[in-house]
């Protein structure tokens, strides 16, 4: 590679919010974890590596010219001289904001993606204070990489009915297959108290692990806020999907006395792993 990743140190809390299923609320969750982590003063960037389908700037009402596509173009064309932040938009909200790395605007684009730039590019947000990371519904090898990068993976699940149940524990098995530890991996499910027929508890003792956190179904509310453009904290504030938000926020912060972990060195997980073997192999 063009550019020497090891003298880059990695500072950042990295928050990955992961599922096996689309349309279960995904840029919802990374959204209004963005804006509240944001909202309690800490710096935030909020990646959509949704490549093909980002929603991140359509649910905000943003627009830009700079995406992910252009940062990997740039970081290649000059390491040197590159710079993430020229990358970035912001939101805000007034005295709330956190940046955006947007995903590209053109599909082809998300074709042109090379893994260990994106890699580099994520690596060069070690100023924020946390990096939120939305990708999409695929075991990828962008998705793996980012997987392994990451601090926290946030698996969230919709499971209202058996097929979602099966995929949901197909995904969950597979991420400790993987070798990712299980105290990385935070269960979410979202719209937790929807009508369904499978409860709750023998969802979990299927699983293996209770849920890290339930989020309620709002669906007033999430409406609102897309139309409104804005996150939930701002645009539907008493909502209590919003108080749960709040919730998931302090068990990542100092509020409730439960901080992040510690980060740690890029060791584990399926793509370190492949990458660490193709590269004693080649000799470097």
């Amino acid at each position: 590679m063009p550019y020497a990743t090891g003298a880059i140190q990695k500072t950042s809390v990295i928050i990955s919010v992961f599922s096996t299923s689309p349309g279960i609320g995904k840029t919802v969750v990374a959204i209004n974890l963005a804006a509240g982590l944001a909202n309690e003063g800490y710096k935030v960037c909020l990646a959509d590596l949704d490549l093909q389908f980002g929603d991140v700037l359509n649910y905000l009402k943003l627009t830009s010219s700079h995406t992910i596509a252009g940062a990997q173009r740039a970081l290649l064309d000059d390491p040197q001289s590159f710079r993430v932040k020229d990358y970035l938009i912001e939101y805000s909200h007034g005295a709330v904001s956190f940046s955006i790395l947007p995903a590209p605007l053109y599909i082809y684009d998300a074709y042109q993606t090379d893994v260990q730039v994106l890699s580099e590019i994520i690596r060069r947000m070690n100023y924020f204070d946390f990096v939120i990371l939305d990708l999409n519904s695929m075991f990828s090898a962008l998705n793996l990489a980012m997987l392994d990068m990451s601090t926290i993976i946030n698996y969230i699940g919709v499971i209202d009915f058996l097929p979602a149940l099966k995929n949901y524990k197909i995904g969950y098995d597979t991420l400790l297959r993987f070798e990712y530890e299980e105290s990385k991996i935070r269960l979410i499910e979202n719209r937790a108290d929807s009508q369904k027929l499978i409860e709750g508890r023998d969802v979990e003792r299927l699983l293996g692990e209770p849920f890290y956190h339930k989020l309620p179904n709002d669906y007033p509310a999430v409406n609102k806020s897309i139309n409104a453009g804005q996150p939930l904290m701002f645009a539907a504030p008493d909502s209590r999907l919003t108080r749960s938000f709040y919730d998931l926020v302090g068990r990542y912060t100092n509020r409730q006395g439960t901080v992040a972990p510690e980060i740690k060195p890029e060791s584990g997980g399926f793509f370190s792993a492949i990458t660490r073997g193709i590269g004693k192999f080649f000799g470097f």
